[in-house]
């Protein structure tokens, strides 16, 4: 998990985050047939954290400016 990278994006900021978000993410990625790469993993990691964390759409907003730029 890259918790600092999440955290210093203001992400999974709650002291109970690790925890929820572990639980929320690990149940996406360990579905029975499930097969991930690093960066397909990374990216529903980043997603699912976006999420929980209320900040969904400034996920999207930055990720859009990133790919602009």
């Amino acid at each position: 998990m890259r918790y600092p990278e999440f955290h210093a994006q203001g992400l999974c900021t709650s002291p109970r985050g690790r925890g929820r978000v572990q639980v929320a993410i690990g149940t996406r990625l360990k579905r029975a047939g499930m097969h991930w790469t690093v960066q397909g993993s990374n990216a529903i990691i980043a997603l699912r954290c976006a999420k929980l964390s209320g900040r969904f759409q400034d996920f999207w907003e930055r990720r859009s400016e990133r790919r602009a730029a």
